[in-house]
């Protein structure tokens, strides 16, 4: 299973912090995988318990496969970062280390994106509830159809905003200039936007669940607060500032302006309304004049209207409806019907 002298098929990065208990199962799943040629890339991001020590005893086991970048603890996103320069695969992979992936993950991930020259291979996976181990969800499951963006950048919004159940052609992710500030919420989302502006190929599906996504109630975007509001607004902007200045088309800008106001709107606004510090009118009031200003085409989006739900199905479906509750001034009712709702099921109805 050694890469040899030659370049990986495939590297996997894999951000390390205080996932001493989660770790073993991780790098198990992933040293077992059956795609014949790939590299780990595990990012040690200062982390103060014993990951360190588990990484290492896994890479003297297997040497030519784990590759360990040990830092001082700067976070996710500068840790994808470190990983992406080492990067030696012809695509890139990530995966977060408290999750686990299926043995054929890589294999047909790559398999996928090799056969049709795709910039991006997207599957499946299931969201579990760590404390139960109740699965909450399947989702990316459904069949889809390929699309090139370049054609289409609407579709781009079918895809999670979590970047551990896809990989992406090498070239392009190397290729990406870092933003100025790290955004404290929402950065998988931004990572792929930046990744998005590049890019006009090919994406493809692998419609199985090849990832278990471990739900922890501690994690990151669990635990939004208002603080956090000002600085990823910020990381918006210069994100937008991106595609205006390198002249994207116009599709591209108005598909990154369905998913701000998807994503800042809805998922982002949603979130803060469970802080009790969160004067949730404001927020909204705030989150509009925002979208405004800088993603002006969110409130008559060609990819949030009828006509596009019908050609493209559910996701956009669910959109168009949230996308009416909040134009109306009730997305406040709206968030806490579906907190009721979800709550009372035990599941997650994702919108």
């Amino acid at each position: 299973m050694s890469t040899g002298s030659t370049n990986p098929k495939l590297s996997v990065i894999i951000p390390c912090y205080k996932v001493e208990k989660y770790l073993p199962k991780c790098i198990a799943s992933l040293v077992g995988q059956t795609l014949d040629s790939y590299e780990l890339i595990f990012i040690n991001d200062g982390s103060p318990d014993r990951c360190i020590d588990i990484l290492k005893e896994w890479q003297s086991r297997y040497p030519d496969r784990i590759v360990i970048i040990d830092k001082e603890n700067e976070g996710v996103w500068r840790g994808r970062w470190d990983g992406i320069a080492k990067a030696r695969g012809e695509y890139i992979g990530f995966l977060d280390s408290d999750d686990y992936a299926e043995p054929n993950f890589l294999e047909d991930l790559y398999q996928a994106a090799k056969s049709a020259d795709a910039d991006i291979a997207v599957c499946g996976f299931s969201r579990t509830d760590l404390a139960t181990g109740k699965v909450l969800s399947r989702e990316m499951c459904d069949k889809r159809e390929d699309f090139t963006i370049a054609d289409d950048p609407g579709r781009l919004l079918e895809l999670n905003g979590a970047p551990w159940n896809k990989i992406f052609r090498a070239s392009v992710l190397k290729g990406l200039d870092d933003l100025s500030a790290i955004p404290p919420v929402l950065d998988d989302l931004l990572f792929h936007w930046l990744a998005y502006l590049e890019m006009d190929g090919r994406v493809v599906f692998v419609p199985e669940s090849l990832v278990n996504y471990m739900v922890r109630s501690d994690s990151i975007i669990q635990t939004v607060k208002p603080q956090q509001v000002d600085p990823t607004y910020a990381a918006f902007r210069e994100v937008k500032r991106r595609y205006t200045d390198a002249g994207a088309p116009k599709a591209k800008q108005e598909a990154l302006d369905a998913a701000a106001f998807l994503h800042l709107g809805i998922s982002f606004n949603y979130r803060l309304a469970a802080s009790p510090n969160c004067d949730l009118d404001a927020t909204i009031k705030k989150c509009t004049a925002f979208l405004n200003e800088y993603f002006p085409t969110w409130h008559d989006s060609p990819y949030i209207n009828g006509r596009y739900a019908r050609l493209h199905g559910k996701t956009y479906q669910r959109l168009l409806t949230v996308s009416r509750f909040y134009k109306l001034g009730l997305l406040p009712a709206f968030l806490s019907v579906y907190s009721a709702v979800i709550n009372h099921l035990g599941i997650d109805i994702k919108w």
